[in-house]
């Protein structure tokens, strides 16, 4: 399984541990992130992430600022990305069970390297229980098409 990874100058450090984290459980990294410690733009960083997972390059993503909530901006702004800012596992596991989110966005301001590990593998531990949450995120989906 392939996961993209972005980040601005702010992710650098933790892009780079938890590149690490995850190919140590197996995974193959893109990395579409910046590595220059000069202040620049995360939409740029959050529309690749979002661009290679819509576009089947990558299974999944991973996108980093300084709180994520601005690269998941970029990320959702892409048409098939659903991406979610997780402070912590138990939100990381729910989005992917429940929402099917395809894009982990946390900031490298909010959580420490090992949080961000746990948020990390809780994220790609759990998978899409469907059911009742399909027609959910079918209705999300939904509202990119209007």
């Amino acid at each position: 399984m392939k996961i993209a990874m972005g980040n601005d100058h702010t992710g650098i450090e933790l892009k780079n541990i938890i590149k690490e984290f995850v190919e140590g459980k197996g995974y193959e990294v893109i990395d579409l992130g910046t590595n220059a410690p000069e202040s620049c733009d995360y939409p740029v960083y959050g529309e690749k992430v979002g661009r290679a997972v819509a576009d089947g390059e990558a299974d999944l993503g991973i996108a980093i600022c300084g709180t994520g909530v601005g690269i998941s901006l970029a990320c959702n702004k892409v048409k098939g990305i659903r991406a979610c800012v997780c402070s912590e596992p138990y939100t990381a596991k729910l989005s992917r069970q429940h929402n099917n989110s395809n894009v982990l966005a946390f900031g490298s301001r909010v959580v420490g390297s090992e949080l961000a590990k746990m948020i990390t593998e809780a994220w790609l531990d759990a998978a899409f229980e469907g059911g009742r949450h399909q027609r959910r995120v079918d209705m999300v989906m939904e509202i990119e098409k209007r």
